[in-house]
């Protein structure tokens, strides 16, 4: 089964992002094709980068960039559910990123954005796309943009639109298909070796 990450990139300690990644994770778990576990950015509380070697090397000198490492390297696909501040995407959400490089390569990806305002964070989600390709990331064709987010969250979390069910199901689907071709590459490659 695909081992899939749904990362909270918010670390306010007051976002609406929580209530939204709890959804999105829950429903990632009713696909049935996944394993998924919930990625918190706030409760990974990476500092700035601190490591004294390129993330290329692979050779960290912390504790914090070595635990990171491992959650990342263990996920076969990601769901980014990510805010967008003042037209981008957050400081320490690129941050996360950019203390690994390995361990992102090659696995597909999908984008759950929101904002406050009108365009639900599309503009950040389309300025994250070039940072997860030069990562050797498989970005989804999909994606979801969610608008007026603090209105859709409510006594008992967040409160979905109608619609946006199925724009998940079409990202988790993607995301679903990408995983297993990369696991089918991955199986030829090792028969021929």
């Amino acid at each position: 089964m695909t081992r899939l990450h749904v990362v909270s990139a918010a670390t306010r300690p007051t976002s609406s992002g929580r209530p939204l990644a709890q959804w999105v994770t829950d429903r990632a778990r009713a696909h049935g094709g996944f394993d998924v576990t919930a990625v918190d950015l706030a409760e990974v509380a990476l500092p700035f980068l601190d490591e004294p070697e390129y993330a290329s090397t692979g050779n960290y000198a912390h504790q914090h960039t070595r635990d990171w490492s491992a959650l990342v390297d263990s996920a076969d696909a990601f769901l980014f559910v990510m805010p967008m501040y003042n037209g981008g995407f957050t400081a320490p959400f690129k941050n996360a990123l950019d203390f690994l490089y390995n361990e992102w390569k090659g696995k597909p990806v999908g984008i759950v954005s929101y904002s406050a305002g009108p365009t639900g964070g599309a503009p950040a989600a389309e300025m994250l796309l070039p940072v997860l390709t030069r990562l050797g990331m498989l970005p989804a064709e999909h994606s979801v943009a969610i608008p007026g987010i603090p209105k859709l969250i409510g006594a008992e979390g967040f409160e979905a639109p109608e619609t946006l069910a199925d724009e998940l199901a079409a990202v988790l689907a993607e995301v679903a298909e990408l995983a297993a071709q990369r696991a089918e590459e991955r199986a030829a490659q090792a028969v021929t070796v």
